[in-house]
């Protein structure tokens, strides 16, 4: 019986409730792109007038908005609004922070605290490993928020060897686009490290204000390029109670 009406409904109803079921359950997370609409003609072999009938459903009633150029991407639903990142995600890093926002429908805003160079080197230990910057180096400390909320505390330090005059540009940008755009520099790992913290509300570098002590994760990662070369180190607070991480493992197969 169940078949029988799911058959009555129209195909691209059938589609958009496949894809909104997977969005339930999370197998497409909050600011993932859902299926194209090149891509759900193929995959059920349906025309483009259903295909795109399909994504102006899922969009009308509220999982997911279209962004003009970019694609249709899933919408945050959860009542917490809490955010969902993908630790090591080359792509999650590529998309940045203010787009990432955007596309879970959220509205992004930055205060820059602190754009300087050094011109000494900078350090940092990743999963037990040292890793340096030679100077000069740009600093960038900014608040990162959503929806008038802060979100997140973060320090970047770029290096000005790989990436000459990036000082000259805006700080409201994906870094990671212009490592690869503006540069050519190729991204060829990306280590990261995730501790928690209890923040109190008098803590000098507390920049959250918040009446009581926070939940923080603190966030250290290195943006590697060709040979190994240091290209950015970050050390980012997040709030606890508004952050969900998620780390995706490529096993590999060996065939025994």
């Amino acid at each position: 019986m169940k078949n029988r009406n799911q058959s009555k409904k129209p195909k691209f109803i059938v589609i958009s409730e496949q894809i909104i079921s997977k969005i339930i359950s999370g197998e497409l997370l909050p600011g993932e792109k859902v299926p194209s609409e090149n891509e759900l003609i193929h995959n059920f072999q349906v025309s483009n007038t259903t295909a795109r009938k399909s994504l102006q459903e899922i969009e009308s009633r509220g999982y997911a908005q279209r962004i003009k150029g970019k694609g249709t991407f899933v919408l945050n639903k959860t009542e917490d609004h809490h955010l969902v990142r993908t630790l090591g995600s080359i792509d999650a890093t590529r998309r940045g922070f203010d787009e990432g926002l955007k596309v879970e429908g959220f509205k992004p805003k930055t205060i820059v605290l602190e754009k300087t160079v050094l011109d000494h080197g900078v350090s940092a230990e990743i999963s037990g490993k040292s890793y340096i910057i030679e100077g000069p180096v740009l600093k960038v400390h900014q608040l990162r928020y959503a929806d008038e909320m802060l979100l997140k505390d973060e320090t970047k330090y770029i290096s000005l060897k790989l990436c000459p005059k990036i000082n000259m540009l805006s700080t409201d940008l994906s870094y990671f686009k212009v490592y690869e755009d503006k540069y050519q520099l190729k991204i060829s790992d990306i280590k990261q490290n995730l501790s928690a913290i209890i923040l109190p509300p008098d803590d000098p570098t507390n920049n959250f204000e918040y009446e009581s002590a926070l939940p923080v994760f603190v966030l250290d990662s290195v943006v590697l390029s060709r040979k190994d070369a240091v290209l950015e180190l970050e050390k980012s607070l997040y709030r606890g109670d508004k952050y969900k991480f998620a780390i995706i493992a490529h096993p590999e197969y060996n065939g025994n």
